[in-house]
């Protein structure tokens, strides 16, 4: 089973990744961090001054991602994410449209190996400054903006998505916690 978060910036994914890895439910599970930091470390910009280098190398960790074979994978972001982000920066123009059309293709080619795609919803937490993220609140608006507009279309998903359950988390974290108890079955 491949369980992959998705969401802005600052809408608690890696909170919720962190509480599931603690959790006895969930203790066959192996936990992949976010990506993002990950590529961070290779000197590269990354948020709304990522550029096509950058969305490579996120793409590209998204692919190995998606290809785990453990029988319980819980992802911190996954293709989505890669896709929402890459299409923000190639409307910035920091990204050639070359990328945009790879991180469509991916996503369209791995997307259905998600089972269950967990959407953090961004009303319900604050952006915080953790110092690596971006704290623009244009760009995550934005980036809000795609979300919701991907999440909405619905022809999109199900044919890239045909038997992926989506939960969209609300609520704090205990309550975010039961949403994802309920939507699982381990």
């Amino acid at each position: 089973m491949l369980i992959g978060f998705t969401g802005a910036q600052s809408t608690g994914k890696s909170t919720l990744l962190e509480q599931m890895s603690i959790d006895d439910a969930f203790r066959k599970c192996s936990f992949v961090k976010e990506v993002t930091r990950k590529v961070a470390g290779k000197g590269l910009d990354i948020n709304d001054q990522g550029n096509t280098l950058t969305q490579l190398f996120i793409m590209n960790e998204h692919l190995n991602n998606h290809t785990l074979t453990e029988s319980c994978t819980v992802l911190d972001r996954c293709v989505i994410d890669g896709y929402i982000y890459t299409k923000y920066l190639h409307e910035t123009k920091r990204v050639d449209k070359w990328v945009l059309d790879y991180a469509t293709h991916l996503m369209n080619f791995i997307a259905s190996r998600i089972d269950v795609l967990l959407y953090t919803d961004p009303g319900d937490v604050k952006l915080v400054d953790d110092g690596v993220r971006s704290v623009n609140k244009q760009f995550r608006q934005r980036v809000i903006q795609l979300y919701n507009d991907f999440l909405s279309d619905d022809k999109l998903i199900a044919r890239i998505m045909p038997v992926t359950k989506i939960v969209r988390l609300s609520g704090d974290v205990p309550s975010r916690m039961k949403q994802i108890k309920q939507s699982i079955n381990l």
